[in-house]
């Protein structure tokens, strides 16, 4: 029977050990990219809770629980409203905006100008057939322009958000996101705004039109929106020095 030595039983030892330092450093950079994304996106929605809480002008309000009755528990909830009204309930927003906008200019310009100099008439018998006709100039100047822009935007969807905050004048900060991803193209749909309650209808649903300070961001990331993207500086560069 024959013995391994000590190189030839620590050589697989060292290979396994390599095998899972080379898979640690791997997964390290994708957890570490997930956290820095979850950072960014909690930072984004509490600056914009900040920018909204102070921009409200009503005096903020505490409230003080009751000694013999709370406003939660079994017999609370036997006549509750299920409308979104508390931080972490769900709404639901109709976002239906389309902007159109248009313009057009005519411009029109005619200029003439003519003169005529010569001598008609001399002294004595002389003729005048020669100089009758000295300086005649004219000039005529036409321009004409016409000008026309139009620009159309439509989005239609229905998100699903959460209430984010309540203001202490009863406004609710809402805040819904929706990714996408089919056929190698990643979409972002992300919306923030104000709801008062009294907007909610019977299904706890609010048209994008009743939502006050609006903010809507789609974004796309795949083989479409590489397709259409903007040239990068230097590209742009480019054109313009050449023309085209």
């Amino acid at each position: 029977m024959m013995r391994r030595s000590a190189p030839q039983l620590c050589r697989p030892l060292m290979e396994i050990l390599l095998l899972i330092g080379v898979l640690g450093c791997a997964v390290c950079p994708s957890q570490a990219k997930q956290k820095r994304q979850v950072s960014n996106s909690s930072e984004s929605l509490a600056n914009y809770v900040a920018r909204i809480s102070s921009s409200d002008g009503d005096p903020a309000t505490a409230g003080t629980p009751g000694s013999l009755w709370r406003d939660s528990g079994r017999l609370a909830d036997m006549v509750a409203d299920y409308k979104a009204a508390r931080i972490g309930d769900l709404i639901t927003i109709s976002v239906a905006q389309n902007l159109s906008a248009s313009s057009s200019g005519d411009v029109s310009t005619n200029r003439a100008f003519s003169a005529n100099s010569g001598i008609t008439a001399l002294p004595g018998k002389l003729k005048t057939a020669g100089v009758a006709n000295l300086f005649s100039p004219t000039s005529n100047q036409v321009l004409s322009g016409k000008a026309q822009a139009s620009s159309q935007t439509s989005l239609s969807t229905i998100l699903t958000g959460r209430v984010a905050a309540v203001l202490p004048s009863g406004t609710l900060v809402v805040e819904a996101e929706r990714q996408i991803t089919m056929n190698n193209q990643h979409e972002t749909v992300i919306l923030r705004g104000l709801v008062r309650p009294g907007d909610l209808d019977a299904s706890n649903t609010v048209t994008s039109n009743s939502v006050g300070n609006l903010e809507v961001e789609v974004k796309g990331k795949g083989v479409i929106s590489e397709g259409t993207r903007p040239a990068n500086p230097v590209v742009k560069w480019i054109l313009r020095l050449v023309g085209f």
